[in-house]
């Protein structure tokens, strides 16, 4: 053989192993890194959150380099932790680990300290992913690598991948106006959601940027019922903790009634007997004042929340009947002694009191005038700083009691009471043992007064009722507000992390959110407060001025070119050369007849194309069906249809490596257009803003799933809000319900531990995803697992909840693409047993159902 022949061989055989490797070009993606140690840099904080997926995409591909020279990386986070990790180099592999377990936390990066924690180390490069904000301290932080690093590469999100935020809202009567944020000028429009506890929406406002404005404003108008409900206000489509702003107690406005004894034409502004208290509680709440019984009962019947009794003695009987059954069901009674309330009593009073009460400083007293002493731990009052100017002149005094202690909420500095409280029923009675005017005391005339009768109106029940104070009374030992949720970097709430800490009554109010006390809901009794990380000032600043020594890269990726095709092509070109070198030289060539050459080249000319040409309009009811397929619907978001695609990848692989199951690559579906009949099998992720599909395509779902397909909706989350399909739904189960309102769905349950699910091809019992906590549901079955209600006896429907599209995700390499959550081993391979699973019983049917020799055999087999 000439040696230029065996070198033509030689080339395409190197064609076809470079081919199978499935090359691909994708020049610009991270500069090349040598043998020598890395310093990689992730800003995790809330801004980062909006392309988190596309940052690990990026910080994968950075370990996967510095893997293949061998290199040792430092990774090092700019969000401060509770318990910060170490800075020390550790091989490529080892760091990987660590960074697909990152996810954004609710909190400001905080750049500087960091860089006083590397010191004054020489690294040699540094690789820094901001999160494209500048915090105030981008170019002095980038100024301080270029300080200890030769080479420092700065990773920046384009103007268009920046998130918004909101700044604090304000609230007027029932308008709830809020200022939303910007750095890039791409995003002009938003939409601002008032979103409920259990996920429903209660109105929404449309949000404006002018050109050129940092800010936008938007109003949401609600009645006081549905404005007391309202647990968040968000950016509708934003995915990120600081465009979510969580309500408390401060922004539920409580509806109050006020009564006086004293006679109107004898009740002057100042000396009216409820001027202070109104004056106090009107920023907070709905004032009313009864003119008779019947108005009461009408406010008592229509969800009052607190009832205020300035100077009553005795209420008459009948209004006592109104009073009593209203304070068991949870409402707050608020009553001011005066002379009326010293000579007698009825028995709607916290404590037994002496009659006449006490004066103090009067020409008949030896003692002096009072000031108060701070306030007890447990009581709702804690916290506040006691003004030393008040002073109480007269007061009506407590009778002695076992249990008095336990029902004072304030005293004056001799230790009489000067508030006291007892629960009845899910209700409270609050006694201020002062007028509620200046006449015994200057109490108040103070801000004090308004603080404490604030406290006292978030111990009350909302517009619509409930038992808040019952509660209050029941955790009357509470010293400290403890977390209850926590609101995670993607604007989600979650459980809070061993590390959180209470925080104390008196530090509540000026907290702001911090390792020990991340942004959430915090709860001390019935009293909830929320720590936000709302924006303040103008808006937020993007990335832009750093030195001149950094190099700069869009966290964009570069589209990758797969070379595979093109190697196929070349190989088949050589071969073809092969073929005619081989004639040349067996002396065929010149005995070939013209027809049979013509013959030849029209044969050649008549060759497809090669893959990397082939036309991309390929007929689609084809390609479907010549190979099965795993199919997933379009969303219109393209990180979920990335992510479904990588998803179906991964299981696909997995498939072809275990089962007897060739599918195709994974076939992405409009469900607005496509025929869907091809698919046994659609995989269907939900997004809390996914719309209803039209009136045509929900009959063509309704006939696939009708005659044998099976549709799997993932909720690709915890798990945690999905609950029963009812009551404290998650968003996406809402969006999800929603949809399937629109179908003739049968009756669902959680699948059983015979169902045919848990055994089509592996034995399961639990179906983990990337997240391990959520149910897989299915249409009811029979006592064998078995669907009654279709021909083949499969679940047209199956909904699951735990994210499964990404535990089954990989790259072009094979490897996974995140991190499965709470992180164990083997949680991966379950999910993809599930994966199979799913697949194996919308293929192969019920037949596993009838299996009436199992027992037999496993008990021969001694199992």
């Amino acid at each position: 053989t000439p040696w230029w022949l065996m070198l033509l061989r030689l080339a395409i055989a190197a064609l076809v192993i470079i081919a199978v490797s499935h090359p691909l070009y994708a020049p610009g993606h991270v500069a090349a890194v040598n043998r020598e140690q890395l310093l990689l840099i992730v800003d995790d904080s809330w801004a980062a959150a909006k392309n988190w997926d596309m940052r690990q995409t990026v910080i994968a591909e950075i370990l996967a380099n510095a893997q293949r020279a061998d290199a040792t990386v430092t990774l090092a986070t700019t969000v401060p932790e509770a318990r910060p990790s170490g800075l020390e180099p550790e091989g490529a592999a080892a760091v990987a680990a660590k960074a697909s377990a990152l996810e954004p936390k609710a909190l400001d990066p905080d750049r500087l300290a960091l860089l006083q924690r590397l010191g004054n180390a020489s690294r040699p490069r540094a690789i820094w992913i901001s999160d494209g904000l500048d915090h105030g301290s981008a170019e002095a932080f980038a100024t301080g690598l270029a300080r200890i690093s030769s080479r420092v590469e700065v990773i920046v999100p384009g103007l268009s991948q920046l998130p918004l935020a909101l700044a604090q809202p304000s609230i007027e009567g029932g308008r709830i106006e809020i200022t939303a944020l910007r750095a890039g000028r791409e995003i002009a429009e938003a939409t601002i959601r008032a979103v409920a506890a259990n996920g429903r929406e209660l109105g929404a406002a449309p949000l404006k940027f002018a050109q050129g404005a940092t800010s936008a404003k938007a109003t949401i108008e609600l009645p006081i019922e549905l404005r007391n409900e309202v647990q968040r206000i968000q950016i509708a489509g934003e995915r990120n903790a600081a465009a979510n702003f969580l309500f408390d107690d401060r922004w539920r406005r409580k509806t109050v009634a006020l009564q006086s004894g004293a006679a109107s034409e004898e009740a002057q502004p100042l000396l009216s007997p409820l001027y202070y208290v109104s004056r106090a509680l009107e920023p907070y709440a709905e004032l009313s004042e009864p003119a008779d019984g019947a108005a009461l009962k009408q406010s008592l019947d229509s969800g009052l929340s607190m009832l205020v009794l300035a100077d009553i003695g005795v209420l008459p009987s009948e209004t006592q009947s109104l009073i009593e059954p209203w304070i068991e069901r949870g409402g707050v009674l608020l009553r001011f002694a005066g002379p009326r309330l010293a000579g007698a009593q009825d028995p709607l009073i916290p404590v037994a009191l002496r009659e006449g009460g006490r004066a103090l400083g009067s020409a008949l007293s030896w003692e002096t005038p009072q000031a108060m002493q701070n306030f007890p731990d447990a009581s709702p009052f804690a916290g506040l700083a006691i003004d030393s100017s008040v002073k109480v002149s007269r007061q009506v005094l407590a009778e002695p009691d076992n249990d008095l202690s336990e029902k004072v909420w304030a005293s004056l500095a001799d230790g009489t009471p000067l508030v006291t409280a007892a629960r009845k029923g899910k209700g409270l009675i609050v006694l201020f043992h002062v007028t509620a005017n200046a006449d015994w005391s200057n109490l108040p005339l103070t801000g004090l007064f308004v603080e404490m009768l604030r406290r006292v109106a978030d111990l009350a029940p909302g517009a619509g009722g409930g038992a808040a104070a019952g509660q209050a009374a029941s955790a009357d030992a509470a010293t400290a507000f403890v977390p209850r949720r926590a609101l995670n970097g993607f604007g989600d709430l979650t459980e809070p992390l061993p590390d959180t800490q209470p925080i104390s009554v008196t530090e509540m109010e000026k907290s702001k959110a911090s390792p020990r006390h991340p942004a959430g809901l915090y709860r001390r009794g019935a009293m909830e407060r929320a720590i936000n990380i709302a924006r303040e000032g103008e808006g937020l600043v993007p990335i832009t001025n750093l030195p001149a020594n950094v190099q700069l890269r869009s966290l964009e990726p570069l589209p990758a070119t797969p070379l595979a095709p093109y190697a196929f092509a070349a190989a088949t070109l050589l071969f073809l050369l092969d073929c005619i070198a081989a004639l040349m030289l067996g002396g065929g060539l010149s005995r070939l007849r013209m027809r049979t050459a013509a013959a030849a080249l029209l044969l050649l000319a008549g060759l497809p194309p090669p893959p990397a040409i082939a036309q991309a309009g390929d007929d689609f009811a084809l390609r479907s069906t010549l190979q099965t397929h795993l199919a997933y619907v379009l969303t219109g978001d393209a990180e979920i249809d990335r992510v479904s695609e990588q998803g179906l990848k991964g299981l696909s692989q997995v498939l072809l490596e275990r089962t007897s199951i060739e599918p195709g690559d994974p076939m992405g579906v409009d469900i607005e257009k496509d025929e869907i009949v091809f698919f046994p099998l659609l995989y269907w992720p939900i997004s809390p803003s996914v719309p209803v599909p039209s009136p045509a395509a929900l009959a063509r779902m309704d006939a696939y799933m009708k005659n044998g397909g099976t549709i799997f909706f993932d909720l690709r989350e915890d798990g945690t809000g999905f609950g029963e399909l009812s009551g404290n739904a998650s968003a996406s189960a809402e969006a999800l319900r929603r949809m399937l309102a629109k179908l003739d769905i049968p009756p669902l349950e959680p699948v059983p531990p015979e169902h045919v699910l848990t055994k089509s091809f592996y034995l399961l019992q639990t179906f983990p995803g990337r997240y391990d906590q959520g149910q897989l549901w299915v249409e009811h079955s029979d006592a064998k697992g078995a669907v009654t209600g279709n021909a083949d006896g499969v679940s047209a429907i199956i909904i699951g909840a735990n994210d499964y599209a990404g535990a089954w995700a990989v790259d072009d390499q094979g490897q996974p693409l995140y991190a499965v959550i709470p992180g164990i081993d083997r949680q991966r391979e379950l999910a993809y047993r599930a994966g199979i699973n799913i697949v194996m019983y919308a293929l192969t049917g019920n037949y596993k159902a009838d299996q009436v020799h199992v027992p037999a055999l496993l008990e021969r087999l001694g199992q």
